[in-house]
């Protein structure tokens, strides 16, 4: 089928008028925390859960009505008013719905709703930041801490709100103002705890790291307008079509920085893992459903540009396939179970980017990845909370051991999300992960065998250090004293979001791929947008024998971390290990790289120019001033009030000046 640009159909107006409102009510929630005040405590975690479930139920009608027509014309948009005119060029500020925006918005409207129920229980008695070092409350700290929820909830609002302003909008720049909205609630829920200084310092440098990718995003936008005129996606993928390459080439290569900025891809991944300072309902937000799936939606989305510059689509599937393999590495060393579930969105995300990177054929399942992996991953990282919940906020893996028979529904749906990982079948992950497996291996030369391989070696290291979490938070022996800890199963306001999203760990990937079907619904759903999600030519390898491969992979890696973490003790500290491990756990040194390729040339560059203007300009500058005193003071020597002094003076200008004209003549 000949690939479709996504709203170059559209019918402006066609969009329900109400459409706004998917993004206008968890804003409104977000605008009432704040505003509110403490007038708000009461009410207002409960009113940001409302209306963050008001957006998914708005949503459902959408859905509908779309699926009621036929595919062409699903995709519709709605203008809601002229944002930027200047002489011939004309912006319009609109809400664009079609498939690829909708699985999105259902996306983060219901797994971000059931994270809010979620933190309605995990920061009931949340004492803010007192509570995480240790010290008991204070009158006055007491009172300021349903202050403290309310805007917690205020924040998570926002990155709703953002999020889907991200995904809605009808064009790049509508679509860099969500961008920049989801940078700010990430900063503001990393931080959340701000008093402690190194909570702080990871929401800065999640910023910081972001902004970086964000000059990219806008590079981008300004290269659009100066080679297209447009900057609508209708506008750039009309004009991609026949642009020059080495123009999109360049296009391409500024959205991908911004992509690997906001989804923690390589080389700007370093912020991740910090990021786990905010409190557990955040990491699931970030990494599951929102932010750092952002980048792949923006890549995705940028299909026109990406499909006719050959070039940056293949840096994007570099990207990808290096950073599954990165993440998995690192995720193999880490013993903070949260930072080892970031580790591991890290690499997930690098299959979907890998994905992306492969053109029409891999398009559909770069989000059919996305979609379930915001299940399996949201579901683990709540889960993971529950287990801070019943152990004192521990996160030290090697402390824990043995917590099925003390949470039995946190290991049941986290023991879901583990397979739908791992891959095993039927299992979500089965479904989405094996489809870009199977796509990778399609090509000539040696290309398929680097990209094909790196994701079947990242299938088998994942399969290790998720079993090897999986092993050492919930089996083996007990690495805790019942002195200090007291294990205990958590609420229900947070273990029903948990099993909901254990349900669609293990079946969401079934339903979208349905085996039975002559092409998968969720290659046929986002066919309109992307482009035929498929590919005439075979992989290199036959499918029956990738599948087999992956398995026996999956297994070795599952088998591996079982020896290792079951059969034998695990010490409670962890030894020093290999050169190979003290590698992953300093994050393979990419602190150092940064450090030592970025932040130090930029602090030299920063004190030579600092220098040039303190020695050079402002030298320069004080000099002649101080020259000009010196001679002044000089002068001023002759103004001595003798009127002897002054005619000697004049007849000596006299002489020199009848001197000169002598001279002359």
């Amino acid at each position: 089928m000949t690939f479709l640009v996504t709203a170059a159909a559209a019918e402006p107006g066609a969009a329900p008028a109400y459409a706004w409102l998917l993004i206008g009510l968890p804003l409104l929630g977000a605008a009432i925390l704040l505003l509110g005040g403490r007038k708000t405590d009461s009410f207002g975690p409960l009113l940001a859960t409302g209306l963050s479930w008001a957006s998914f139920v708005l949503a459902l009608p959408l859905l509908f009505a779309m699926l009621g027509r036929a595919p062409e014309d699903r995709a519709v948009e709605h203008v809601l008013y002229s944002w930027i005119r200047a002489g011939s060029f004309q912006l319009d500020a609109g809400i664009l719905i079609d498939p690829l925006s909708m699985s999105f918005v259902l996306l983060i409207t219901f797994v971000g709703s059931l994270i809010h129920v979620y933190s309605l229980g995990y920061m009931k008695d949340d004492p803010g930041h007192v509570r995480h070092e240790g010290h008991t409350l204070s009158a006055w700290e007491e009172s300021r801490q349903p202050s403290e929820r309310r805007r917690f909830f205020a924040y998570l609002n926002l990155f709703i709100a953002a999020m889907l302003l991200l995904v809605l909008a009808n064009s790049y720049p509508l679509l860099f103002v969500g961008w920049e909205g989801v940078g700010l609630a990430s900063y503001l829920l990393i931080g959340f705890w701000n008093h402690n200084p190194a909570y702080a310092t990871a929401a800065n440098k999640a910023f910081i790291v972001n902004r970086v990718g964000d000059m990219g995003v806008i590079a981008a936008i300004m290269a659009m307008f100066a080679a297209f005129g447009a900057t609508d996606f209708a506008g750039v993928g009309a004009a991609a079509a026949e642009a020059d390459t080495g123009v999109l080439v360049l296009i391409g290569l500024l959205l991908l920085l911004g992509a690997t900025g906001k989804s923690a891809q390589f080389p700007l991944q370093s912020w991740l893992g910090d990021a786990m300072a905010g409190p557990t309902p955040v990491s699931a937000l970030i990494h599951a459903a929102t932010m750092v799936t952002a980048g792949v939606y923006l890549i995705v989305r940028s299909a026109p540009i990406f499909n006719n510059a050959p070039t940056a689509q293949t840096a994007v599937a570099v990207i990808g396939a290096v950073t599954l393999l990165y993440g998995a590495v690192v995720g193999m060393a880490k013993d903070d179970i949260k930072k080892a579930l970031a580790a591991s969105t890290m690499s997930q995300i690098g299959y979907m980017m890998l994905a992306a990177g492969l053109g029409p054929a891999g398009y559909a399942y770069a989000i059919f990845h996305l979609l379930t992996h915001g299940f399996f991953k949201a579901g683990m990282f709540l889960g993971a909370g529950s287990v801070m919940h019943g152990m004192k906020d521990e996160v030290n893996m090697r402390r824990f051991g043995g917590l099925s028979t003390f949470m039995k529904i946190t290991w049941i749906t986290f023991g879901l999300g583990w397979l739908a990982i791992l891959g095993v079948p039927p299992f979500s992950g089965f479904w989405s992960k094996d489809a870009i497996i199977e796509t990778a291996f399609i090509g000539e030369g040696i290309r398929p065998w680097l990209l094909g391989g790196a994701a079947l070696v990242g299938a088998g290291i994942t399969a290790f250090y998720m079993s090897r979490l999986f092993f050492m938070t919930f089996h083996g022996k007990r690495r805790w004293s019942e002195r200090d800890y007291h294990p205990h199963e958590s609420p229900p306001t947070m273990t029903v979001p948990m099993m909901v999203l254990a349900a669609g760990s293990a079946l969401l990937g079934l339903i979208l791929a349905w085996p039975f079907a002559e092409t998968k619904p969720i290659v046929a759903w986002l066919e309109p947008v992307v482009g035929y999600g498929g590919s005439e030519a075979e992989p290199v390898l036959a499918i029956p024998v990738i599948i087999a491969l992956t398995l026996i992979f999956v297994a070795i890696g599952a088998f591996v971390a079982y020896r290792m973490y079951i059969q034998e003790d695990v010490p409670t500290t962890a030894p020093v290990g290999s050169w190979g491990t003290q590698a992953a756990r300093a994050d393979l040194y990419q602190e150092e790289v940064n450090r030592t390729l970025f932040e130090q040339p930029g602090v030299a560059l920063v004190h030579g120019l600092e220098h040039t203007d303190r020695s050079g300009v402002d030298g320069t500058v004080g000099g002649l001033a101080t020259w000009i005193g010196d001679l002044s003071s000089r002068l001023r020597r002759i103004q001595n009030g003798f009127a002897r002094s002054y005619a000697l003076t004049m007849l000596t200008g006299v002489v020199l000046f009848l001197g000169a004209v002598w001279v002359m003549q």
